[in-house]
């Protein structure tokens, strides 16, 4: 148990940010895009909102998954953004950690979901739903904004609260002028105040150019790269979207413009 929460922000009833500071170890360098794996005893409870165990564990077993950073290579603690799976294994008993609870942290940094090997004249479209912003917040953060290219993050969500760091993106969209920030939800009839963004997926938004509209440049394999991260259907159907526009799925052998990030 080599790390310790400093910080839990509840974004909605099933997302959290986590903030958590290394014991007795240094974070080692590591690429924005890039995840680490955190852990948990299973003897650690659960929270109340979850269901119970699908199986049986010894006590002692670490019960570990992979997350992607959301805080700066700069930052002197790590960032997470996580749902609640409810039947699951080790996101319960993480929304069960509070403030100065010890948790452990992977000192392997890994991830080829980088920009590194982008030219910084490319235009980057970075795609999301849910905590799939993660790692492009880091990105962000880091040195993104320094690109001669254009930025784009387009976020996915069913309603308002689940849109982790709108209020971060749309700060840097108008302090920046690098960046265009382009949210939407598709379940606006349950928002307690009118929503007057965007209401279609991200893939309807795509092809009935919308998106482009709003970026003010068409998007092609010549002239841009497409990160995708989130919800494993949209993540398919934008890949069949883009190849079908001319765009190739990136592969460190055959480099492409599509770069995929599967949960």
């Amino acid at each position: 148990m080599n790390g310790i929460i400093t910080q839990v922000q509840q974004i909605s009833p099933i997302m959290k940010i986590f903030k958590i500071k290394p014991v007795g170890w240094e974070l080692p360098e590591f690429k924005p895009g890039q995840f680490c794996a955190l852990g948990l005893p299973a003897s650690s409870p659960r929270c109340a909102d979850s269901t119970e165990d699908y199986e049986e564990f010894a006590p002692d077993k670490m019960l570990k998954r992979a997350y992607s950073i959301a805080s700066a290579t700069s930052a002197d603690e790590l960032e997470f953004y996580i749902t609640l799976v409810h039947s699951g294994a080790l996101t319960p008993r993480l929304f069960n950690l509070n403030v100065g609870d010890s948790i452990q942290v992977g000192k392997r940094f890994v991830g080829m979901f980088t920009l590194d090997s982008i030219s910084p004249d490319q235009n980057i479209i970075l795609i999301a739903t849910g905590t799939g912003v993660a790692p492009y917040m880091s990105m962000l953060r880091t040195d993104a904004l320094t690109r001669k290219g254009k930025i784009t993050v387009i976020h996915g969500a069913a309603n308002s609260w689940d849109l982790g760091y709108s209020s971060e993106l749309r700060l840097l969209e108008s302090v920046t002028g690098k960046l265009t920030y382009i949210p939407t939800i598709t379940e606006p009839d349950k928002e307690p105040v009118e929503w007057k963004g965007e209401t279609k997926f991200i893939q309807d938004l795509w092809t009935d150019r919308t998106i482009e509209k709003k970026m003010g440049y068409k998007p092609t394999p010549e002239n841009t790269h497409v990160f995708i991260c989130g919800n494993p259907k949209m993540i398919e159907t934008m890949q069949g979207i883009l190849e079908g526009e001319g765009f190739v799925k990136h592969k460190p052998k055959t480099p492409g413009q599509i770069h995929i990030e599967s949960f």
